[in-house]
């Protein structure tokens, strides 16, 4: 073949084209947690907290984890959030974590009662700004 000259002074030559290796791509199954789930380490991590003391969360029933085939603990994704809330509540009330439980589960109705009570007056009043 021959070289044709290209603009700056190049050359470019024509040759057969050389084949590729193929390429092979091997698949492992690594053993991960449940989709969109947290481990026990993931989520002391994000919390700041020592896992020993989210595990005795977990045991108090102030934060809700799964257990899988081997024990491990499985979190949702809030759990740090959680976590966090449980902390300012501690730090806020002279409560002991067991005690807080109760604590959180009302917050928790208080704001089911709000949302409900928002969805019925929607639309009826806008003077209850206190909601």
């Amino acid at each position: 073949m021959t070289t044709a000259p290209r603009p700056g002074g190049a050359h470019r030559r024509s040759a057969t084209p050389v084949p590729r290796p193929a390429l092979n791509i091997v698949v492992r199954a690594a053993p991960l947690g449940p989709a969109h789930r947290l481990g026990l380490d993931a989520v002391a991590t994000r919390s700041g907290l020592h896992p020993d003391l989210v595990r005795r969360f977990v045991t108090l029933g102030l934060v809700d984890a799964t257990r899988d085939t081997t024990g491990r603990l499985w979190f949702e994704p809030s759990a740090p959030a959680t976590l966090a809330r449980i902390q300012r509540l501690r730090a806020a009330l002279p409560l002991n974590y067991a005690s807080l439980g109760l604590v959180l589960d009302l917050l928790d109705r208080i704001s089911e009662l709000e949302d409900a009570l928002r969805r019925s007056n929607a639309g009826s009043r806008s003077d209850e700004s206190w909601i």
